[in-house]
């Protein structure tokens, strides 16, 4: 059986990379996607390859990336390789960007959405810890919080304001219930 393509989508601060790793750690059906942005390697936050906007370019043109998107002036990609864990029945998680939503459940044949939500005062916490960001650009990105999914998207919701346990946990009960 084909494994399943599941995408991770929220707001900045939400806590979607503790999420992911959580996740898999949890359960070895679940391998993280490691995505490649146009960063520096040491920017911190989670694993990715760090790639300059040339490189970039070169891989998407040699067809090196399942999907690819730009935000937040960055571009982002998910490498081809993903495809291999599919293959073997593992389900691959991936922190997405919501615009590119449409074009993951065109290309891969199982696909899932977790939307993750959290209140304002715990995003706006979350962010200023990061230390990444001006107050200024912590507002503008709580700002954008209400963004809507594509149409056609039914995602799984969870709520990542209170522990991060519960929230692997509630996710788990849905992607993999218990059969009777």
């Amino acid at each position: 059986m084909i494994g399943r393509f599941i995408a991770v989508v929220g707001p900045s601060g939400v806590g979607k990379d503790s999420f992911m790793q959580a996740m898999a750690a949890r359960d070895p059906r679940i391998v993280l996607a490691r995505r490649v942005i146009t960063r520096p390697s040491d920017a911190g936050g989670e694993d990715f390859d760090g790639v300059t906007v040339a490189e970039f370019q070169i891989l998407r043109d040699k067809g090196n990336f399942a999907l690819s998107w730009e935000a937040h002036g960055l571009h982002y990609a998910i490498p081809s390789t993903v495809t291999s864990p599919l293959q073997d029945g593992r389900d691959v998680l991936a922190n997405l960007s919501r615009a590119v939503l449409i074009s993951a459940r065109d290309r891969f044949a199982r696909f899932d959405v977790i939307n993750m939500t959290a209140s304002r005062d715990v995003l706006a916490a979350r962010l200023a810890a990061r230390g990444r960001e001006t107050d200024a650009q912590i507002a503008a990105r709580l700002d954008r919080v209400a963004a809507r999914l594509p149409d056609g998207i039914e995602p799984l919701h969870l709520d990542n304001s209170g522990s991060l346990d519960q929230t692997v946990q509630a996710a788990l009960d849905r992607l993999y219930p218990v059969r009777a």
